[in-house]
């Protein structure tokens, strides 16, 4: 496949760690992206499948054409022929794997929430910083072409000034009291539950779209306090029925309210419990002039009331297009869907761009970085029952 300009594109060698679905879903990213940005100039190519359970990186290799399998990711760090890596191994894992391949030299695509917290975030940013490599950050869901024409309206003053936002993330993936009691739902290993999974998410798309969060007031609570645990490896939510219970010990719920810096109040809800639900994902912002509304589940479409009339101004939807951010990439005219996986090639896009052009593009660690201090902030609220404000952060 050539460039566009007769040349053809020069191989990346790339790794991926931590086999699971999201390990298929950076897979299939890079087996994709030249078909929908062939002008990217990179192609990568599949050198190592890595996961610590026996036999799941093999059959990864025979399904995707990896050139090569293991099981411990210390060999992918002095391997000439790796130049970038995916790191879709479990939380507590990223923040050991992402700074020994940044400072090897490779370019890390890295899954939210970039650790356990924010000492491991600041740590894998500075990392990257140090080392000059690229980063991309998991955080698919700003990638949403409605998502980025919503910005850029909010941007362009086309409804008025932001007053008040909401935004909610709520899933049933854990509502299932025979949920089993994986690494997820442990501190050492999961973090802080849904605060790290939906709540990093919430974060940025708030960013994203508003700007910069300033203070937070947040509770949490944990709802499913125990779990049986599993008698051997998982994937993805199992359930197990019978057997010993453990402890949860991190959140299912986290809810906040945010003073954004520029005055606006936003309502931030995230929950794993919510029966009924599923990937219930997106917001709501109201301005002095107009509100946009927009449903993961329905991806393609962005609710918008805008005019001068103010009371009783009606709402319409639209189906965005190929001019609303990589549309175009996937879909000639509006109401065609795009899917969650073209969400990830859009990210695969931005993280080798990244690399070619050597700047950062898309979500990057300093995004994560971003995140995780809010998210630190809303938890020092819970503990407190006060207003917490967001340290550090750009001006």
């Amino acid at each position: 496949m050539s460039t566009g300009d007769g040349t053809q594109p020069a191989p990346l060698g790339v790794a991926v760690v931590g086999f699971g679905w999201m390990a298929r879903a950076h897979t299939q990213a890079y087996l994709r992206v030249l078909h929908h940005f062939p002008a990217l100039g990179l192609r990568p190519r599949l050198v190592s499948a890595v996961d610590d359970v026996p036999g799941r990186a093999e059959a990864a290799a025979r399904q995707f054409g990896f050139a090569s399998a293991g099981t411990d990711w210390h060999a992918v760090l002095d391997d000439p022929g790796v130049h970038a890596v995916s790191i879709t191994a479990p939380n507590w894992l990223h923040r050991e794997i992402a700074v020994a391949m940044a400072e090897a030299g490779k370019h890390i695509w890295l899954e939210k929430p970039a650790g356990l917290g924010l000492q491991d975030t600041t740590a894998i940013a500075e990392a990257v910083r140090a080392n000059a490599v690229q980063s991309t950050i998991g955080f698919n869901y700003r990638n949403a072409p409605a998502v980025v024409a919503a910005r850029e309206m909010v941007r362009n003053g086309t409804i008025g000034r932001v007053t008040h936002a909401r935004f909610q993330l709520f899933s049933d993936y854990a509502a299932h009291p025979e949920g089993a009691l994986t690494w997820r739902y442990q501190l050492e290993r999961g973090g802080r539950g849904v605060v790290g999974d939906l709540g990093s998410h919430g974060v940025d798309l708030v960013r994203f779209v508003l700007g910069e969060v300033g203070a937070v007031m947040a509770d949490t609570a944990i709802f499913v306090p125990e779990r049986a645990v599993p008698t051997g490896p998982t994937e993805g939510h199992a359930r197990v029925s019978g057997g010993a219970m453990g402890r949860v010990e991190n959140e299912d719920y986290l809810g906040c309210l945010l003073r954004m810096r520029d005055g606006a109040r936003v309502v931030l809800e995230a929950c794993r419990v919510s029966v009924g639900e599923q990937n219930n994902y997106g917001f709501q912002v109201h301005g002095t002039e107009g509100a946009l509304y927009w449903d993961f589940r329905r991806m393609g479409e962005l609710g918008t009331s805008l005019g001068k009339s103010f009371q009783d101004q009606p709402v319409c939807t639209a189906y965005v297009g190929p001019g609303a951010g990589e549309y175009g990439a996937f879909q000639p005219g509006s109401g065609i869907a795009m899917s969650y996986d073209d969400l990830k090639v859009v990210e695969c896009y931005n993280f080798l761009r990244s690399v070619a052009k050597g700047r950062p593009h898309g979500a990057t660690i300093e995004d994560a970085l971003r995140a995780a201090e809010v998210l630190e902030a809303a938890l020092s609220s819970a503990d407190s029952g006060t207003w917490a404000a967001v340290a550090s952060g750009p001006a």
